[in-house]
């Protein structure tokens, strides 16, 4: 999965296609990062980094829906991705759902007025753990055990997207790694994927470039976290994450194929 930050204020890359050249600069990124290898292509209009202020429905809708036209219209070029919408905003999500995107990525850890949406549409859904919001999110990192009430949250959670009408084959399932978590806390959900993929869903990981990284690399800026970013890939795809959700699409997709290949070998091949 892609990332395309539509916004002016993303931690790493905003402002890079949002507002200069709209919608265009983002359409070209979306494109390049599909022919590098992004199956999935995650547009969102709204930042959820720490401490972020909201954005209003209106303005999102404007940054996000001409991009999404684009890369769903029925003349854009292959490879055509699958256009996801990362929004906490129902009006958003069913807007985006009519412009083209088959997938909500949803943040907000399920608002009934959102799963109505995705139930109604028809369209896939992610559900993420979050405590807060991304304004005080890092106020909530007391859990007693953050594996355990994790899972239990994603457990509850899918119980109320299948109570809204969503079919659990249309849900993957995301710990939220950097959101409401300390380093410690990231790091056991990401070696806790296993775990995670007991419930039955995909699991979705997103770690790229993430403030817990620059921590465990000596302070490293967001430009200069992209070790740390790969190290989480290739640890998530030997313990068969679902989606893998990213920045860096050509660099990533190269450290999946490597531990794929080393994930898959049998003792017959290693021998060998």
């Amino acid at each position: 999965m892609g990332i395309v930050n539509v916004t002016p204020d993303s931690f790493f890359d905003g402002g890079v296609v949002y507002p200069g050249n709209h919608p265009d600069a983002a359409v070209r990124l979306a494109r390049r990062l599909a022919a590098e290898g992004a199956a999935i292509i995650d547009v969102g209009g709204e930042s959820t980094r720490p401490g972020a202020d909201p954005v209003d429905e209106a303005e999102e809708l404007a940054r996000v829906v001409p991009v999404i036209e684009a890369l769903a219209a029925a003349n854009a070029p292959e490879p055509k991705p699958v256009v996801s919408i990362d929004t906490m905003k129902p009006e958003v999500a069913r807007q985006a759902v009519a412009a083209g995107a088959q997938l909500v990525n949803d943040v907000s850890g399920g608002p009934p007025e959102l799963l109505e949406v995705v139930a109604r549409t028809g369209v896939g859904y992610v559900f993420m753990h979050r405590r807060g919001t991304p304004k005080d999110m890092q106020q909530h990192v007391d859990y007693g055990d953050v594996v355990g009430d994790v899972f239990d949250a994603l457990t509850d959670g899918l119980r109320r997207c299948v109570a809204a009408g969503i079919p659990e084959s249309r849900i993957a399932v995301d710990p939220g790694i950097g959101f409401a978590k300390t380093v410690a806390q990231n790091c056991a959900l990401l070696r806790a994927v296993p775990e995670l993929r007991s419930l039955g869903r995909p699991v979705v990981v997103g770690a790229s470039r993430k403030s817990f990284l620059g921590k465990l690399l000596d302070g490293e800026s967001t430009a200069d976290r992209l070790e740390g970013s790969l190290a989480c890939a290739a640890l998530a795809t030997a313990d068969r994450a679902g989606v893998l959700r990213v920045h860096d699409v050509a660099e990533t997709a190269r450290a999946v194929r490597v531990a794929r290949a080393i994930a898959a070998a049998d003792d017959a091949v290693v021998r060998a």
